[in-house]
């Protein structure tokens, strides 16, 4: 009876601790967080994030979405670059890429305005968070692309639109166009700008990985975030019919060891015929 006890005992202590374990294995999130420091910076670029149930209340929120970008990204980890705390109207910042500058920050949840650091997140979604450059007028616009990646052949014409989340005049969310935004690729400004529609049509000459973003010279833009990749088809069919040619030399010329196996081959099969006649001789 001990004994039944004791194996009942450590099956059901086994089947808990598996359980345990893949509730906390399940309870991460695969989040793309893009921070822009004081200076209206990009510092992260949808940097694709592995979250984790930080504070360990159960759920995976934008706070530990955060949390995990600076531990993994940030100089220091976490502890030098990041800080919340709970208030009155929920969770807020302290401390952002390093910058504590009396809680002047702004985040959004996939291109909406989040209602505190503790709002939801799960596999997919975007995290965008910024130091307020302006800390007097607080006229620094949040902005964004109607796409976060895309991927094209070189000199393929891209096509963009800009929108800016703002209020009306009953502080109701509203968006906009954004016109006449420089688009700058790997920081750099292009003869790129954006139409009254806030669109704006590009080309890139190279294959490569862009980090595709805007400025203004009339506002203050929270630099948007579009990640291309750029292919040339050309070259990997030139590459690839190269690889064919070499090949098809090589199979009308023969392989070495193709010959060398062949030849031992034969060999064996006359050997074999050989004994065969000397032992039907024998008999």
């Amino acid at each position: 009876m001990k004994k039944t006890l004791s194996v009942i005992l450590s099956a059901a202590l086994t089947a808990g601790a598996l359980t345990a374990a893949a509730a906390a294995e399940e309870l991460s999130a695969e989040v793309y967080v893009t921070i822009a420091d004081e200076n209206g910076k990009l510092a992260l670029a949808s940097e694709k994030t592995k979250v984790t149930d930080v504070d360990g209340n159960g759920e995976l929120t934008i706070d530990d979405a955060l949390f995990c970008a600076h531990e993994a990204k940030f100089n220091g980890g976490a502890e030098a670059g990041y800080k919340s705390a709970d208030g009155d109207y929920g969770r807020y910042l302290e401390k952002l890429w390093g910058v504590e500058n009396g809680g002047s920050y702004g985040y959004y949840l996939n291109n909406a305005s989040a209602m505190s650091l503790g709002d939801k997140v799960i596999s997919g979604d975007y995290v965008s968070a910024f130091v307020y450059t302006d800390l007097t007028a607080w006229s620094d616009t949040y902005c964004y692309f109607d796409t976060m990646s895309v991927s094209a052949e070189v000199n393929e014409p891209i096509t963009l639109t800009l929108t800016a989340a703002g209020y009306d005049e009953n502080y109701a969310p509203v968006t906009l166009p954004v016109e006449g935004a420089v688009i700058t690729v790997n920081g750099e400004e292009t003869e790129f700008v954006t139409d009254s529609e806030g669109k704006a049509v590009i080309t890139l000459d190279g294959p490569d990985y862009y980090t595709i973003s805007a400025v203004s010279k009339d506002r203050i833009l929270v630099p948007p975030v579009c990640l291309a990749e750029i292919y040339d088809t050309v070259a990997e069919g030139e590459a690839d019919d190269t690889t064919s040619d070499v090949q098809a030399d090589a199979d009308s010329k023969g392989s070495p060891d193709t010959g060398v196996a062949d030849v031992a081959v034969f060999g064996g099969l006359a050997l074999v015929c050989a004994l065969g006649v000397i032992c039907s001789r024998k008999r």
